[in-house]
């Protein structure tokens, strides 16, 4: 990625509903060179898809909570079937495999703890699990979607101490 299309990724992370002629002429190029670069990074897997994004509390799912996992497997097969059990509940809106002591961290967005108790028995009901901890978020202080990106790329001499 080259100084225009890191532009052309901040654009689109701060509003994707930029038209392409606005986005064109922030970056300084005609449309048709523009839109080139806009399909060629999502050709190559840096623009994923563009969305909207919600308010959970207006859509009535304001409780967010991050859900600790242990569990005594770690079979290639558990994980596989574990994962597929967890990215098919609705209520799971991140889930991780983590080094250190938690195995996996879930996000969970319910509308309330009569609703994440619900969900929490479906979970420790899918698969024997070691231990599962939750945490409730009271405030959410920052959310963002954006990934900061660095001016230049990073060189792989970069790092090189010079004798």
């Amino acid at each position: 990625m080259d100084a225009i299309d890191r532009k052309i990724v901040v654009l689109l992370q701060e509003d994707a509903s930029l038209s392409l002629a606005q986005i064109a002429h922030r970056v300084g190029l005609s449309q048709s060179p523009c839109w080139k670069r806009i399909q060629r990074l999502e050709k190559t897997g840096v623009i994923l898809k563009r969305v909207a994004l919600i308010s959970p509390e207006s859509i009535g799912v304001g409780l967010s909570v991050f859900v600790s996992i242990e569990t005594g497997d770690h079979s290639s097969a558990w994980l596989a079937k574990f994962a597929q059990t967890v990215t098919a509940m609705p209520e799971v809106m991140e889930f991780h495999r983590m080094a250190g002591d938690i195995d996996y961290m879930l996000r969970v967005a319910v509308p309330d703890m009569q609703a994440y108790d619900a969900f929490y028995k479906r979970l420790i009901d899918t698969m024997p699990l070691k231990n599962v901890t939750s945490r409730f978020s009271m405030e959410r202080v920052k959310s963002t979607t954006a990934y900061p990106l660095p001016a230049e790329p990073r060189s792989p001499a970069a790092g090189k101490k010079k004798h």
